[in-house]
């Protein structure tokens, strides 16, 4: 497995993927997400992989077809906060293709992104996990992750 850039021949196994992803939330949370719409559509991904502040890394396999993403956001400190200026990766969005999980390919995805974060400066790498989720709680929790804040909800 080979983790590298997305380019954009690798669009339409994306939109497969993130649909896998649609699918765990609209499964957990129909009251929340939207039937089968994605969290990004085929012009959004051209114009993400066009922007070097939105890095998105996929892991290929030997035919370079992708089995896992990662959309990531640089984060940079604007100094107008009541916390320290550090400069973050946010993972926006980590898959692996739900017939090749458990083939650690999660992992490579994270130690990429982990790396690429490290060399670039940044503090941390932070993202947000959905309550429903708890397999990819898990994993996280695996990678060394631990919870930064939690939102709550209280349905009217």
């Amino acid at each position: 497995m080979i983790v590298r850039n997305a380019e954009e021949k690798d669009i339409g196994r994306l939109l497969e993927l993130l649909t896998q992803v649609q699918a765990i939330h609209v499964q957990g949370r129909p009251d929340l997400f939207a039937g089968e719409n994605t969290k990004y559509r085929a012009e959004d991904l051209r114009a993400i992989l066009q922007d070097a502040s939105r890095p998105v890394f996929v892991a290929v396999d030997g035919a370079d077809v992708v089995q896992g993403y990662a959309f990531c956001i640089c984060q940079q400190p604007n100094g107008e906060s009541s916390l320290q200026p550090r400069k973050a990766l946010y993972i926006d969005d980590l898959c692996v293709d739900q017939v090749r999980r458990g083939e650690h390919i999660g992992r490579a995805l994270y130690e990429h992104v982990r790396e690429t974060a490290r060399t670039s400066g940044c503090y941390h790498v932070t993202l947000n996990v959905w309550s429903l989720n708890q397999t990819a709680a898990r994993f996280y929790e695996k990678m060394g992750l631990k919870p930064l804040k939690v939102t709550m909800e209280a349905l009217l």
